[in-house]
């Protein structure tokens, strides 16, 4: 794609990488086959390359944010499969967050809008916060339905209510715990993001990974200081924000790093890996903290990435059962961890089957569900129309927003992968598949 910056807007950094993506796109349209919002809504707008043009001439004029740009910027997911299926090697990814960062400078958005953008701000990334908004939300969930219908901001808290769960959660076993040592001969010694909402919603996914990491000999530590990713307010276009959280988490795992070691940065939810892995670019020109993060980025690995390297012994499970697999879009294309979920899942006994559509987004994809409530439900329903074509007993992803998302439309146990592989090497059966 040609293009026309000129010399003084190169000079911005991010500007002069957004030009350096830009022109990789040939117009090919092949993304177009994949993008979630261009096979629901057939607006050419509402794809990648239509995205991609918005974009290019929003900065090529620097201008600031229209209506129009917004609406569209908005409704894209980062789901990233554009990025799989581009053959030029375009980094959308990259771009259209440079996109949100613009937007966000210069494009006043209406005052509700605002609010709640300020309250997701707020209140996700903070878990004491999250519990006490999960706690309201319990009286408010009859009115999920009625709120839905109305529209606009109203549509969207009704949205954020019925995707808040019924009951709450039971507290980590490990909870208070700086650490917790190997059953057998040390091999390691690993970090684990506790991470923000995940933490709150189903401390049970760590608890399993912590268990399985333990029981094959590796130390686990929860570093003090250590947070929320960054991933949240960093697809709101919250730049400085989303760079203090990544400062943050750097910080306390550097200090592991040079006290008694890490090899590794273990994360569960893949969502929150696709960011961390991008440490390194986000914090690229900060003169402390770009080494760091450039370490952190390399050293970070999802638990299936880790474990598909590690003598896990011999499977424990005796039940048959058939599990339909759903890759999270941070997983497949923001990570490219494709088959190692799976595998592991085989090689504990599991039956895996895999969907029709599996590239596809189940329109999770961090606030999107709530922000953009009737494209995620639409997404959602021919997410889960593909899983249920399988017949499985359950559905394993890696991914809590996926497990949040797609649990609101089946009632087919949704399980995160690694509590499966715990169970199957010895660990608790999940609370969702019932008594042992």
């Amino acid at each position: 794609m040609q293009t026309n910056f000129t010399p003084e807007q190169l000079k911005d950094s991010a500007t002069a990488v957004s030009e350096q993506i830009l022109r990789k796109c040939v117009h090919c349209g092949f993304c177009t086959a994949t993008c979630p919002t261009f096979a629901l809504l057939g607006d050419e707008l509402d794809s990648p390359r239509g995205r991609i043009y918005l974009i290019k001439e929003m900065l090529e004029n620097d201008r600031p944010a229209d209506a129009k740009t917004v609406k569209h910027i908005d409704r894209c997911l980062s789901c990233l499969s554009c990025m799989t299926t581009c053959p030029s090697g375009v980094n959308y990814m990259h771009l259209v967050d440079h996109a949100r960062i613009h937007i966000e400078r210069t494009y006043k958005r209406p005052l509700q809008d605002r609010i709640l953008r300020a309250v997701l701000q707020a209140v996700l990334p903070e878990p004491g916060r999250f519990r006490l908004a999960i706690a309201a939300a319990f009286y408010g969930r009859p009115l999920a339905g009625l709120m839905k219908s109305c529209g606009g901001t109203l549509a969207k808290l009704g949205a954020m209510l019925a995707l808040a769960p019924t009951k709450s959660s039971t507290p980590s076993q490990f909870i208070g715990q700086e650490s917790v040592a190997p059953e057998t001969q040390q091999k390691g010694r690993v970090a684990i993001l506790k991470g923000c909402a995940q933490s709150v919603l189903a401390p049970s996914i760590n608890d399993a990974a912590t268990r399985l990491l333990t029981r094959i000999g590796y130390e686990v530590v929860f570093p003090k200081g250590e947070g929320c990713c960054g991933a949240l307010v960093h697809h709101m276009g919250k730049e400085e924000a989303s760079n203090e959280q990544a400062k943050a988490n750097i910080d306390a795992w550097m200090r592991e790093m040079e006290g008694e070691g890490l090899d590794a940065v273990i994360i569960t939810a893949s969502g929150c890996g696709t960011t961390i892995k991008d440490y390194g670019f986000m914090l690229r020109e900060d003169p402390q903290y770009a080494a760091k993060a450039q370490k952190i980025s390399e050293m970070s690995k999802d638990i299936v990435e880790f474990l598909i390297e590690q003598d896990l012994g011999e499977t424990q499970l005796h039940e048959d059962l058939t599990v339909a697999y759903h890759s999270a879009c941070s997983m497949q294309h923001g990570q490219k961890i494709t088959w190692q979920p799976k595998k592991l899942l085989q090689n504990a006994g599991f039956v895996v089957r895999e969907p029709q559509e599996s590239h596809l987004c189940c329109g999770s994809a961090g606030t999107y569900n709530i922000m953009q409530p009737k494209i995620a439900t639409a997404l959602r329903d021919r997410k889960v129309g593909n899983l249920e074509a399988t017949h499985p007993e359950l559905v394993a992803t890696g991914n809590i927003g996926c497990i949040t998302q797609i649990s609101s439309g089946t009632q087919i146990p949704v399980i995160h992968s690694i509590e499966l592989l715990d169970w199957a090497y010895g660990g608790p059966k999940p609370v969702l598949l019932g008594k042992a």
